[in-house]
């Protein structure tokens, strides 16, 4: 469903009487839930939005957002957890574990094929048709996708493991954990199992060569719109499958004494310090609380490690800053009702001024696809042309272009009239001859990656001013994704910034891009975050001009 960007219509603030319908509904779709537990998931006091959106295949959408992340979705009047939320809740939903490398073809919007499934030694959890279903992978219990099984644990027995086991609703990785602060799930250790099991199990991956030729064989369906089906693990067979499927999390290494939570709380400091040290400056306050913890905190996180408060002995935000404010590190009021604010930081502070910022990890220098995103760099672009059909032969020359024509050079730069009366050009006309009629192209490269070589000249970063129904100017920005800038992310810095409201929706026009809209003329916001911060050439950025002139009502 979100394999695809999706388009966003509204995001407002949840009303109160909206909030304790929510808890109300999250209760009833999840009744394992405890009191507290709901009350951890959809919080009284924290900042919580709604928002309305349109997948990319038309469905309408609501989703809850609570500390920057994506928690809860509604579709067709039916709640759905989202595997943030199933990396606090892992026991929410009976859960299927599945092989590491069909994990992609599930992003790309493959539903889950029943040879895919891996038998545990207590057999398949209990299921009903339309049941809703965790799927995770080998070796870490975190769930990595949501789907609705599509025939009962009796059936899937009954037919072998053959045939559509899920239909997958959403995945790590997709465009809905995107929106969100992109971490990596957590490492949650499978079940315990006696010794005897745990042997058992792993003969079984090594040498169970009838499974292995059903894995060969598994198809995962679901990605209609190119027509294909996917064939998983058509070139590996199973003992090449890893044991340790752990994608990130807490070090839970033997030797450390230290319980799960005092990790975590130590974890929290360090990157509530860290924030508050390198990143929150004089300027950024008041500093609503929700966006300190998404926007900061969570970029302050180590590699491979993931920050969850409820977790922690804290278990909520508002707990934790309270504490800080008691050692009066930081300030915290409500300016508004039921939104609290930073408003005032110590940094002269001991606990900050003391406070080492922490080397990165040599696995940290490669990230991976999914693992939390580098600062941005901008590419470099440079122009080319392109040899058309027509003027090969001249560039299959050694490079001696001579001013006087040979009969190659006259069929590739002369027009037909000039053909027996031009027989020699100077070198500056020979040149703007021949660039002439090559086509444009360009190559865009950005750090560390290969260079990228396309045809046609790149679109400028565009920025418009539009006037709405209701005399309100907006400031609309397009083409953020040739630059190999992400439109949310764009957003979201915009929104903290300008104080007004942003929305990402599909640019008119265009296929598979996106544009950002923010409220009023906020021109002046955007130049310096292109130029300044990204570091992008100007005359890849067309709009400027726009921005209001001092003294001058936007």
């Amino acid at each position: 469903m979100f394999a695809k960007a999706f388009r966003v219509k509204s995001n407002t603030a949840i009303k109160g009487s909206d909030r304790r319908k929510l808890r109300a509904d999250v209760t009833t779709a999840f009744p394992t839930l405890g009191t507290d537990q709901v009350s951890e998931l959809v919080p009284g006091k924290e900042e919580l939005n709604i928002v309305k959106l349109y997948a990319y295949k038309g469905d309408a959408v609501t989703v809850y957002v609570s500390g920057g992340n994506p928690i809860l979705f509604e579709l067709e009047k039916n709640l759905y957890p989202t595997v943030y939320t199933l990396w606090s809740y892992p026991d929410l939903l009976p859960t299927f574990t599945t092989w590491p490398l069909v994990l992609e073809k599930l992003v790309g919007g493959a539903d889950l094929m029943l040879p895919g499934l891996v038998m545990p030694p207590a057999g398949l959890p209990q299921v009903q048709k339309g049941d809703l279903c965790a799927i995770s992978l080998v070796g870490n219990r975190a769930p990595v996708a949501i789907g609705v099984a599509a025939m009962s644990t009796a059936e899937m027995l009954t037919s072998g493991l053959k045939g559509r086991g899920f239909s997958v609703l959403h995945t790590y990785q997709d465009h809905l954990w995107r929106s969100g602060n992109k971490s990596s799930p957590p490492s949650i250790a499978p079940l315990a199992l006696d010794s005897a099991d745990l042997s058992e199990e792993k003969g079984s991956v090594q040498v169970d060569s009838t499974l292995q030729g059903d894995m060969r064989h598994m198809i995962l369906e679901g990605e209609e719109e190119n027509g294909e089906a996917h064939q998983a693990c058509e070139e590996k067979s199973l003992s090449e499958a890893p044991e340790d499927t752990s994608t990130g999390g807490l070090n839970q290494d033997s030797t450390d004494s230290k319980t799960l939570q005092e990790q975590m709380d130590e974890l929290l400091q360090q990157c509530f310090l860290h924030a508050l040290k390198c990143r929150v400056k004089k300027a950024d306050l008041p500093l609503l609380t929700s966006t300190f913890l998404g926007s900061h905190m969570f970029s302050c996180c180590p590699e491979g490690r993931q920050l969850d408060i409820k977790k922690s002995s804290y278990k909520k935000l508002s707990k934790f800053l309270q504490q800080m404010q008691q050692e009066q590190i930081i300030q915290v009021k409500e300016l508004s009702k039921g939104v609290e604010s930073i408003v005032a930081v110590d940094w002269k502070h001991p606990r900050i001024t003391s406070f080492v910022i922490p080397e990165p990890s040599p696995t940290s220098q490669t990230i991976q696809e999914g693992s939390r995103e580098q600062p941005y760099h901008p590419p470099d672009i440079k122009p080319l042309y392109c040899v058309p059909a027509s003027m090969t032969l001249l560039f299959q020359e050694s490079g001696h272009n001579l001013v006087k024509l040979d009969p190659i050079l006259c069929d590739c730069i002369l027009e037909k009239n000039e053909q027996h009366t031009v027989m020699k050009l100077p070198w500056d006309s020979l040149l703007t001859r021949c660039l002439e009629k090559l086509q444009p192209a360009y190559q865009v490269t950005f750090p560390g990656q290969e260079p990228i070589v396309k045809k046609g000249k790149i679109c400028p970063i565009d920025i418009t001013l539009a006037q709405r129904a209701s005399n309100k100017k907006v400031t609309v920005v397009r083409n953020l994704e040739a630059y190999g800038l992400d439109p949310y992310s764009v957003a979201a810095i915009l929104q903290q910034r300008c104080q007004a409201s942003t929305t990402v929706t599909s640019a008119p026009g265009a296929k598979d891009s996106l544009q950002v809209q923010i409220q009023g003329n906020q021109v002046h916001h955007l130049g310096w975050l292109l130029l300044e911060e990204y570091q992008l050439p100007r005359k890849h950025i067309q709009g400027l001009e726009k921005a209001p002139k001092p003294g001058k009502k936007k």
